[in-house]
């Protein structure tokens, strides 16, 4: 795919989980990735799907914001294609458990974050 394609129809992802993740944390979610790091001259959007990623200390990221996690919406990849970050861990269990209320599933591999 031509980059150009890819990077539109991502864009397009990313949006759309940011308003699904905005539903869920007071319109505070940022855009993230729109592209799949394929290490290639490849170009390919990031997936459609969107399932749910807590990230923390634990999950090998050095957190500069000390109040607490970031929470993604991601692809099946482990794309990020919305943030929201600075939550406490009520915050986040409010919110997954909403989350899950709406059916979404957790990602429970390594998360691609924005740099």
């Amino acid at each position: 795919m031509q980059y150009f394609s890819a990077l539109k129809i991502g864009q397009k992802r990313v949006e759309a989980a940011k308003e699904c993740l905005n539903k869920f944390v007071d319109n505070q979610a940022m855009p993230a990735l729109a592209l799949k790091d394929t290490k290639s001259n490849v170009w390919e959007p990031v997936g459609e799907e969107n399932l749910y990623a807590v990230v923390d200390e634990s999950s090998g990221f050095v957190l500069t914001d000390t109040s607490g996690y970031i929470l993604a919406l991601c692809d099946s990849n482990g794309i990020s294609k919305a943030i929201v970050q600075g939550l406490n861990k009520e915050k986040i269990d409010s919110i997954i458990e909403s989350l899950q209320a709406d059916n979404m599933q957790e990602y429970k591999g390594k998360v691609s974050l924005p740099v």
